[in-house]
């Protein structure tokens, strides 16, 4: 009988020690669902994923858990089924009272650019951005000095960034290393050769590059400035990690 699963009785010499019932079957074994097709600009390849999760601490408490013990438990399961990936989390926050959904909410407030690119058209022209002698433009990944863009590199903008979104707080080498390049990659610096990383940016921010301070032996700092701006558009990223 194909297809069929039988319940076959064994013979009268089967040994005691075996189940009296065997189950038998000629059903294929399962296929594993085909992967999507994704559609990826040439020259691109997928890396990792980003999972947006809208739940305020209130709903957590009321549904007795946390945020951190929701991040615990999602990181146990990753480990389970993928033991090699890394994982970072961080919390969005944004200002009381903040309307929309909550995962809208938390998109917007980590920048995810499908969310931004939705919103772009709300925001603020580039003329009515706030103005001061240094604007630190988050939402739009730039540095104006003195009402002209500086010319930051992608890396650049992204350890200014990484220092301004944890100011006051000294940020070691070590750290800044593993945060901004990928572990082992060929262009990833040394402890050391980070400096070189920081005085080209310092040099790039003229006469305000003591916006980025050093910290013997340490690392380096941002610290807020009466000259520096910083224009996070739509919510409040912020680094804390759990």
């Amino acid at each position: 009988m194909s297809n069929t699963a039988l319940l076959e009785r064994p013979s009268t010499t089967t040994s005691p020690a075996r189940p009296a019932l065997r189950l038998v079957t000629d059903r294929p074994a399962p296929v594993a669902p085909a992967a999507p097709e994704r559609h990826l600009p040439a020259g691109t390849t997928p890396r990792g994923f980003a999972l947006y999760v809208g739940f305020d601490e209130i709903k957590a408490a009321a549904s007795g858990v946390s945020l951190g013990t929701i991040v615990d438990a999602l990181r146990r399961t990753l480990a389970e089924v993928a033991p090699a990936a890394e994982t970072y989390a961080t919390v969005a926050i944004a200002a009381q009272g903040t309307g929309g959904r909550d995962v809208d909410v938390v998109r917007l407030a980590l920048h995810e650019p499908s969310a931004v690119a939705r919103t772009r058209a709300e925001e603020e022209p580039d003329d009515d951005v706030a103005t001061g002698h240094v604007v630190v433009d988050i939402s739009r990944k730039r540095v104006v000095l003195d009402g002209e863009s500086a010319a930051l590199t992608f890396k650049e903008f992204e350890l200014l960034q990484y220092l301004v979104l944890r100011e006051g707080r000294t940020i070691e080498r070590t750290e800044l290393v593993s945060s901004l390049w990928q572990t082992g990659g060929v262009d990833a610096p040394g402890e050391r050769t980070i400096d070189v990383h920081v005085r080209r940016l310092r040099a790039k921010l003229g006469r305000y590059e003591d916006i980025v301070r050093t910290v013997r032996g340490v690392g380096y700092r941002f610290d807020r400035h009466a000259d520096v701006v910083i224009n996070y558009g739509h919510g409040t990223p912020s680094p804390d990690r759990f």
